[in-house]
């Protein structure tokens, strides 16, 4: 497996990284764990968790795998949203005891969202204890998550506190992160990519992204991987995987490698920026939404509207494979929650009505 600096910490990481999010089974603790120890065999050597993820199930089934693994043979990371002094402590020793660790390798100050969460949870404490437990061994390194705009989180790395972030990075949301990534390369900081293949758009549309793929690129889903990792600011790229068949998918994507140069990369740029700029990547965080209003789901069909460009083909997706009625969009009193959690400042209140008009339109058409 190739592997990356991640920044100037002196490790080096495989270049695909287990994102354990996506267990499809997490309440079968052993069964999960023989993803991870797969991948582990497959040169993947880190690993990425958080307490919440797949029912809370994500740390215990990594401490499962981990039993089996030398510890000096991986990395791991993990997270949280504690923002005061004392929470922070509390967090990082039970995440210590839950992955039967007595170090973790990446701890991450959690999803930086909007403006002001550093300077918060930095006034609160929190800054200082994950310091402090670094200082005691606890922690290698303190690093941070965010979904903040590209300037914005530029501003908080060259607060010079965090040595490595966790960004969405990708083909399609490549535009608004850049400025941060080129910024924490510059800054000899570590840099790990989640959702590189845009939550699953790429695979899911492999037809329409497929000017992304080169030559020498088997799939779109390799291309999309590669697209990432040849960024030289890109420490890993975090892959949420579900099977044996995707790790084994990755993981052929990268080896013997050798990484785009500027040339193709300046042109898939310049391709995804004039035409897929703009895409919900499927984050989530637009939800709940107080009136009920299934969110990523009409985003997704919007994703397909401006995809496949044929109302036949995108406009029924909503319903048939959704299963959600599109009415439901009429709920939506304009109250912009969505819209202020967003982590790509995308107009989410003009994709509902612009779904429901052409829910309406092709319905009447339908009936004729």
């Amino acid at each position: 497996m190739w592997k990356k600096p991640y920044g100037r910490t002196g490790k080096n990481v495989s270049a695909i990284g287990f994102g354990g999010m996506r267990f499809p089974k997490p309440e079968e603790i052993d069964a999960s764990a023989a993803l991870v120890l797969h991948a582990h065999r497959r040169g993947i050597n880190y690993f990425d968790t958080a307490p919440g993820y797949c029912n809370d199930k994500s740390e215990d089934i990594m401490a499962a795998a981990f039993k089996s693994m030398p510890r000096d043979s991986f990395y791991v990371s993990t997270k949280t949203f504690a923002s005061k002094t004392d929470e922070m402590r509390a967090a990082i020793e039970k995440s210590l005891t839950r992955l039967g660790v007595d170090r973790i390798d990446f701890y991450h100050m959690w999803c930086l969202n909007k403006e002001g969460d550093y300077q918060n949870r930095r006034d609160e404490g929190a800054i200082k204890a994950m310091i402090k437990a670094k200082e005691e061994g606890l922690i290698a390194h303190v690093v941070a998550s965010s979904h903040l705009s590209g300037g914005l989180l530029k501003e908080v790395l060259a607060e010079g506190v965090f040595e490595g972030v966790l960004l969405g990075y990708c083909v399609v949301n490549f535009p608004y992160r850049q400025e941060a990534v080129d910024a924490a390369g510059a800054m000899g900081l570590g840099v790990a990519a989640m959702n590189p293949l845009g939550g699953g758009l790429l695979a899911q549309h492999a037809k329409t992204f497929d000017f992304v793929r080169g030559p020498a690129d088997r799939t779109v889903v390799e291309a999309g991987l590669r697209f990432v990792v040849s960024d030289p600011s890109i420490s890993t790229a975090l892959v949420g995987f579900s099977s044996i068949e995707q790790i084994d998918e990755a993981v052929a994507a990268v080896e013997n490698f050798r990484p785009y140069d500027a040339a193709h990369m300046e042109r898939l740029r310049s391709g995804i920026l004039d035409k897929f700029d703009g895409f919900c990547t499927g984050c989530g965080y637009c939800v709940p939404c107080p009136n009920g209003v299934p969110i990523p789901q009409f985003m997704d069909t919007h994703n397909v509207m401006k995809l496949q460009n044929d109302p036949d083909q995108s406009v029924p997706r909503l319903r048939w494979h959704w299963v959600v009625d599109p009415e439901a969009a009429a709920n939506c009193n304009d109250c912009g929650a969505c819209e202020d959690q967003c982590t790509q400042h995308l107009r989410i209140r003009d994709r509902l009505k612009e779904v429901l008009a052409a829910s309406r339109e092709w319905e009447k058409k339908r009936q004729k």
